[in-house]
């Protein structure tokens, strides 16, 4: 039986292909094994999101190929897709395959295996591992397994349309294509009855498969019976009308977890990135949903040291962060990526600003946090039970309510998987709330 270890980087869409990926290699015959131990093949599910994605899928790849010497190392995905010819030159990487094909994983390792016993192998056996990204279809994946018995990824969506200036997305991910919702849910119902509870719908851009459709599936999903929970992951602010508002709050086992993409407070510096609104629109949409849900948990993501922002332009993006009031905010410095409109702008800031500009949202990012943290305290909600873990040296089974508050509870490994109604009694440490069980 041949060995295989898989190792992924980047997003939520990359996390769902591996756990695809992973069953795909087991249908085989493949055994499974952790990453680093002595394996056949090791695969590398890569990012490009930024020139520091690259360097780490890079790095990820070498150090596979120095611990593991004798295996197939496989480079998989957007690194690969957007930087195929570097990716052929490395002599760490045998095998090259992009985004578009990664359903097609044992079918062209197996080529590729068979090629080198027969001492003719390539980096692209049969020419067609990497595939043009522009006008290609759906790729089709369905999982029908997963060792997590709590929550699972679905994709729903591939590629973008928007061309933000800071982006490589497009270019390695495609155009816009959106799943059938009959698939999505036949997916959903098969890994529901697994004993999966909560289920994140996620995309590249999520917000292209329309607010009508959007609701229409998560209505679908609604329906079934196993599933506990639908979570969405990020939406672009524009998708938020007040029909789709209304719509949502109607489903009651959506949680009110929103996350709007921000990345800049400023509409100078959204100009610039190519985002398709201001702050005024934005904030009416985090108005919106305060309108029709009782304190929602809206997140977001901030890129700090845009080229050319302005000290003022900073200010305004703190600002208005602090204006939101976000439960949680992802911050991110600003890294140039090659190949996209940003990299060429002129105003390049230096490390040193990005990463002060950057020390001061997160100090605020964590300010707002706490704050949403206290205001429910005393509260009683439901909490999806996941782990055990230790915190300042106790064990707890920890999980999350539908809002993603971080929830610790007294109890043992018997309540991971299940939903209980507890009290938020106090905060512990690492971000967790003490939860009493009722």
């Amino acid at each position: 039986m041949k060995t295989a270890s898989l190792h992924n980087l980047g997003c939520k869409v990359n996390a769902y292909e591996m756990d695809v990926m992973e069953q795909i290699l087991r249908s085989k015959g493949y055994e499974i094994v952790p990453f680093g131990e002595r394996a056949d093949v090791c695969i590398i599910n890569t990012c490009t999101v930024t020139n520091i994605a690259d360097r780490k899928s890079r790095q990820m790849l070498h150090k596979a190929r120095s611990e593991n010497p004798g295996a197939v190392i496989v480079a998989v995905g957007c690194y690969v897709q957007t930087g195929l010819e570097e990716a052929l030159k490395d002599e760490g990487i045998d095998l090259c395959i992009g985004n578009n094909n990664k359903s097609r994983i044992a079918e062209i390792l197996e080529k590729y295996l068979n090629e080198r016993e027969a001492g003719k192998a390539d980096k692209m056996p049969g020419g067609d591992t990497v595939s043009d990204m522009k006008d290609c279809p759906y790729e089709e994946m369905h999982l029908k397994e997963l060792r997590s018995r709590t929550r699972a990824y679905i994709k729903i969506q591939d590629g973008c349309n928007q061309f933000c200036s800071y982006c490589i997305i497009p270019f390695a991910r495609g155009r816009v294509r959106c799943r059938e919702i009959e698939d999505i849910k036949n997916e959903v119902e098969g890994l529901a009855a697994a004993g999966i509870s909560e289920f994140v719908l996620t995309g590249i851009n999520v917000s292209a498969f329309g607010g009508l459709e959007l609701v229409k599936l998560i209505k679908e999903l609604n329906a079934i019976g196993e599933v506990k929970r639908i979570r969405m992951s990020s939406l672009e602010p524009r998708l938020f009308t007040e029909e789709f508002v209304r719509e949502l709050k109607s489903i009651d086992k959506l949680c009110p977890h929103f996350h709007l993409s921000l990345q800049s407070g400023s509409d100078s510096v959204l100009k610039r990135m190519n985002r398709h609104y201001g702050t005024e629109e934005y904030a009416g949409k985090a108005e919106l949903l305060r309108q029709y849900f009782r304190d929602p948990a809206i997140t977001t993501d901030i890129i700090s040291g845009f080229p050319g922002e302005t000290e003022e332009e900073f200010e305004e993006t703190y600002a208005f962060a602090r204006r939101i009031g976000f439960y949680e905010m992802h911050v991110f410095k600003y890294s140039r990526r090659e190949g996209t409109v940003a990299a060429k702008l002129p105003g390049q800031l230096t490390d040193r600003q990005k990463a002060a500009r950057s020390e001061k949202l997160i100090a605020l990012g964590h300010k707002m946090s706490e704050e949403y943290v206290l205001r429910h305290l005393g509260e009683e909600r439901e909490v999806l039970f996941e782990e055990l873990r230790q915190i300042n040296g106790k064990d707890y089974v920890c999980g999350h309510t539908p809002e993603y508050l971080h929830v610790a509870a007294e109890a043992g490994e018997e309540l991971c998987g299940k939903i209980c109604r507890v009290k938020l009694s106090e905060v512990l440490g690492e971000e967790h709330i003490l939860g009493v069980l009722i």
